[in-house]
This record gives structure tokens, sequence and C-alpha cells, in this order.
């Protein structure tokens, strides 16, 4: 039998101070929904899903935060930001429940793509989210 040697996107592990809030976060915010949760070491993994892009958040509680420049760390060996496309910014944002920590934006990129718009949030453990409209590729 012949094995496959694709490879497919997996997940982004998040480190949390408080899972539960981090959940309601994307799934509230983006639409993602909890498909598993495992026991391992003590303490609970939680996996969200929307669609084919997972998240898997791990409990952090009492670890020190980082602090992140407005659209995430600028160095090495980190991820800067996660990012999610809308169709329409303003009025993602609009209905957005409560308050969203906003860290850069929005701004207009339209000298490089016209309608592209992003602006860049905190999750509820500091992790730099970008949202956009009208990004395309080349």
């Amino acid at each position: 039998m012949a094995t496959s040697t694709a490879v497919r996107w997996a997940h982004v592990g998040l480190n949390c101070r408080d899972q539960r809030e981090t959940e309601r976060f994307y799934s509230d915010l983006f639409g993602f929904q909890r498909s598993r949760v495992v026991s391992a070491g003590g303490t609970d993994i939680v996996f969200l899903r929307q669609g084919d892009v997972h998240l898997e958040l791990f409990d952090a509680a009492g670890q020190a935060p980082e602090t992140f420049d407005a659209d995430g760390p600028q160095h090495p060996g980190m991820v800067r930001h996660l990012a999610f496309q809308v169709d329409d910014l303003d009025g993602f944002l609009s209905r957005v429940p409560g308050e969203l920590e906003v860290s850069l934006g929005p701004l207009a990129f339209d000298e490089f793509i016209p309608g592209w718009r992003t602006v860049w949030v905190k999750d509820p453990d500091g992790v730099i989210v970008e949202i956009s409209q009208g990004y395309t590729d080349q």
C-alpha cells in the first residue's frame, strides 16, 4: 500500500491564561466550534475547528505574559499574528459582541490593493489577530 506524501495544514497551538475565555473569543468572533478535548498530563487541551482551520488551546494559567508590538512580535522564532479574512470589515466589527482591544488600525492599503483594509486586535491572551477585507493574490 502506497503512503501519501501530501502535506496538509493541521493547527495552531495557543497558550491560554483562561481556556474558556479564549474559546469564547474565537467562537464568538470567528465561528470556531469545539471539536475535541484531550486530557493529558493533568490538564485538558481544547481543540477548536472552523472549516479546515484548527486551533489547539493549552492551559498556561500562571505563566508570565509576553508583550508584543501592535501587529505582533517582531523577533525570529515567534508567530507574528493570526489572520482572518472577512467580506466587510466594518460590518464584521459592528457585529462583534463586547469590546475588542484594537492594537492597530483599521488601516487601508489601497496603494497596494484597492479595497484592502485591516485591523489588528488582541485575543484574551494578548495574541495579535489580524482581520482583513479585500486582500487578493497577484
